[in-house]
């Protein structure tokens, strides 16, 4: 059982008056687990073929799912390496339900790291718009990047940056926001002892300054009628209802909105949404606010400058991709990248990642980056070789190894599981030649 702080104790106590027993009981119970579905991969049914667990519908969002008991290194299986789900507590994914990413939407994720919410963004987006992902601690951002290239995200872009500096640069910008803001994580106190060990009231108050500040950004970033969500995985009313509370009241052209959804429970403000453990979740709290004020701001677009070789970034997309790619290629040192349609300026925002890495230029040659691969389709590419789930050749090639392939085969291939894919290498007589990224092999 969890040794919970007993000022934690107190408060929760005073909040839930007769639930409080039921919600010390969850504790001595195991944490909720879950998957969630990446439908820019796959299909529910691919999915379901090929793990060797059953899985139940989680009431969150209905890409996610409960994991059962006792399953354990499932970040290891094909699947989860080929970008067909992503691990995530399924409470957590209620954030972006709340938020409703539509395709063609201009979409903030402004605390992302390490992109649980960002990849179900980009998913529910399904290629269409522009999905921004932010995260101000550098390294951590660098994991949100691995993510969302697994997750196949197209139309992203990744920055290390300050809130204020970004959400100032790109004032009037986007659709919707989300902060799932830096918080003093109650809800974690079931799956993660540091944070019960760094919890105390002067961390909770911290927080909530802090909050509001992360706020206070957000909102130069949104158009007229554009939405923001703010959402914790914290109990604390002075993290959650109290920080939403001080918003309102320094931007009455704000209104709070129902969050449009059942799971869970209605928050102090009855718009707002709390998941406590009792609900099926860790613990969440989601408030959906919209701009109603004008915004005259607006970034400059972005002027792509043209590769300094053309032809070899064309070259490179007609052996790769079976049909025309009319995107924007932009030359970035010796990287070629596959960027997004209708990007704003992005100088001075700390951008690690815009778009897709398409290949490295070598001396008179480009080779093909995993990213490519790893954002395509089976049917767009020009030479594909697909294995099942449970095959000796995937686990193989998961481990780096070559392997055997068609004869028929030559070049450049995109390896795919279950018709999923999951990287590349290269065709000759009859063996593939590894191009896995050491860094992501199975040991």
């Amino acid at each position: 059982m969890v040794l919970l702080p007993q000022e934690f104790k107190n408060r929760m106590k005073d909040m839930l008056r007769e639930e409080y027993g039921a919600f010390l009981a969850e504790y001595e119970k195991p944490h909720f687990r879950g998957i969630r579905l990446n439908p820019l991969k796959c299909g529910e049914s691919v999915l379901r073929r090929a793990l060797p667990f059953p899985v139940e519908p989680a009431p969150f969002s209905p890409l996610s799912f409960y994991l059962p008991g006792g399953t354990e290194k499932i970040g290891l299986l094909p699947m989860h390496h080929a970008g067909a789900f992503y691990s995530q507590e399924p409470s957590a994914s209620g954030a972006v339900t709340v938020l409703a990413p539509r395709p063609g939407d201009t979409v903030l994720d402004l605390c992302a790291a390490p992109g649980g919410k960002s990849t179900q963004i980009a998913s529910l987006l399904g290629g269409r718009g522009l999905l921004w992902s932010n995260e101000v601690v550098r390294g951590r951002a660098s994991v949100l990047l691995s993510n969302l290239e697994r997750c196949g995200a197209a139309n992203a872009v990744v920055s290390s940056c300050h809130p204020e500096v970004l959400c100032g640069a790109l004032a009037g910008f986007f659709d919707k926001v989300l902060v799932d803001a830096p918080c003093s994580g109650e809800g974690m106190f079931r799956r993660d002892e540091k944070a019960v060990t760094e919890w105390s009231t002067a961390h909770v108050q911290a927080c909530a300054v802090r909050q509001l500040a992360i706020l206070e950004s957000a909102a130069q970033a949104l158009k007229e009628n554009g939405i923001l969500v703010y959402s914790t995985c914290t109990f604390s009313p002075g993290e959650n209802e109290g920080v939403v509370r001080g918003f309102l009241t320094r931007h009455p052209d704000f209104e709070l909105l129902d969050s449009g959804v059942s799971f869970g429970r209605p928050a102090a403000l009855p718009q707002a949404r709390r998941i406590y453990p009792m609900d099926g979740g860790e613990g969440h709290f989601i408030a959906r606010l919209r701009r109603n004020s004008q915004n005259r701001a607006f970034p400059a677009p972005y002027a792509v400058p043209k590769p300094a070789k053309p032809d070899l970034a064309q070259e490179l997309c007609g052996r790769l991709y079976r049909r025309p790619v009319s995107r924007p290629v932009q030359q970035l040192g010796g990287s070629l990248l596959l960027l997004p349609e209708n990007l704003p300026e992005l100088r001075n925002l700390g951008v690690i990642r815009a778009g897709i890495l398409l290949g490295e230029m070598k001396t008179n040659r480009v080779e093909p980056a995993h990213a490519a691969f790893m954002a395509a389709k089976p049917d767009e590419l020009n030479s594909v070789v697909s294995f099942s789930h449970d095959s000796p050749e995937i686990a193989a090639f998961l481990r780096g190894e070559e392997i055997a392939v068609p004869v028929s085969l030559k070049g450049y291939t995109g390896v795919a599981v279950d018709g999923v894919m999951t990287g590349f290498g290269k065709c000759s007589g009859g063996r593939l030649k590894n191009h896995y990224p050491k860094g992501l092999r199975s040991h």
